[in-house]
């Protein structure tokens, strides 16, 4: 199929036909809606507000051409509450019935800037786009659905598990549900091509030891000790210990009573060098925290230097994988 991506947004949005007033029990649920996981709490809340105010916004509805339903576009959450709470109406703003890259489209684009959903359901809809369009493209898929171009990546991280360890994440309690940075953070170790060129490696099995691990805090006690394992295996390696971290990590995941400790090979041991290195830029944090920006403000080559800073620490958070708060 030829690629949509280039469409302009007038051609990804359904037309407007006007607002009414609907009958809640008239209206049915977007098989194709990103996010599937509803928590109690946040409900709670939004039926108290609806209860004292009543729906103030109208949900978002198009007619269903081959069965005549309504379909909700956006509100899914109001219309849970009015149902809760015996509304008979509901205000809604109809539109055209969109096609199913417009509808999820549509969809990513009305919530891009609210609360954010649980990442796997959004990568589930993310994956029918892709096929649809032919795409993989991480910035033409942001630059598509909204969606940060940070976003993109992690959900085609999350696409890469197989179907019951994606079912983890989509557990409606959520206390029980698997949150999809354990399994983002695991991805750094599981997909290592030297790990996996280990001929007792199996991803999957691989990925079952460590969850199990995570969830009996048994060495893995923060999804963020996965940066370490990663860590560990890259200096081993560097240091020509590639024999001896194969055996250590082949240990680490068959006995769960070693801990992270145990794949440390101490002539590679980076950790002191990383605490220097990090009281330099503690210090350099705390000098430019306090500079007097209009005292340097013609010192070209500083701010030049202070640019190509910038751009280097962008690039290292990249490859060390780290989320990027702006």
């Amino acid at each position: 199929m030829k690629s949509q991506t280039t469409s302009t947004q007038s051609d990804l949005s359904p037309k407007a036909i006007g607002v009414k007033e609907l009958s809640t029990d008239k209206l049915f649920p977007n098989p194709h809606n990103p996010r599937m996981l509803f928590d109690k709490d946040p409900l709670r809340i939004l039926r108290d507000s609806i209860a004292k105010v009543g729906i103030l916004v109208p949900l978002t509805v198009y007619r269903e051409g081959r069965s005549g339903r309504f379909v909700i576009l956006d509100g899914q959450r109001r219309w849970i509450v009015a149902q809760e709470l015996d509304l008979p109406t509901v205000p809604v703003n109809e539109v055209a019935e969109p096609n199913l890259v417009q509808n999820i489209v549509t969809m990513f684009q009305i919530h891009k800037l609210r609360e954010d959903w649980e990442l796997m359901p959004t990568a589930l809809k993310l994956e029918v786009l892709m096929k649809e369009l032919q795409e993989r493209n991480e910035k033409k898929l942001a630059a598509l659905t909204g969606l940060d171009q940070a976003v993109v990546s992690r959900c085609k991280k999350l696409l890469d598990y197989p179907r019951r360890y994606q079912a983890l994440m989509l557990e409606p309690e959520p206390a029980v549900r698997v949150k999809a940075d354990f399994f983002i953070e695991l991805y750094a170790v599981r997909n290592d091509r030297f790990v996996n060129s280990l001929d007792w490696f199996d991803r999957n099995d691989f990925t079952a030891k460590m969850l199990e691990r995570y969830q009996n805090r048994k060495g893995i006690k923060a999804v963020t000790d996965f940066r370490t394992v990663k860590q560990y295996i890259a200096n081993s390696r560097k240091a020509g210990k590639d024999k001896e971290i194969a055996r250590r990590l082949r240990e680490f995941v068959e006995d769960v009573e070693l801990g992270l400790d145990h794949l440390v090979i101490r002539a590679v041991d980076v950790t002191a060098q990383a605490r220097k290195l990090e009281g330099e830029v503690v210090g350099l944090r705390k000098l430019l925290h306090d500079l007097d920006v209009k005292s340097y403000y013609g010192e070209e080559s500083l701010w030049a230097e202070l640019e190509e800073l910038l751009r280097v620490i962008m690039r290292r958070l990249e490859e060390a994988g780290r989320r990027i708060r702006k």
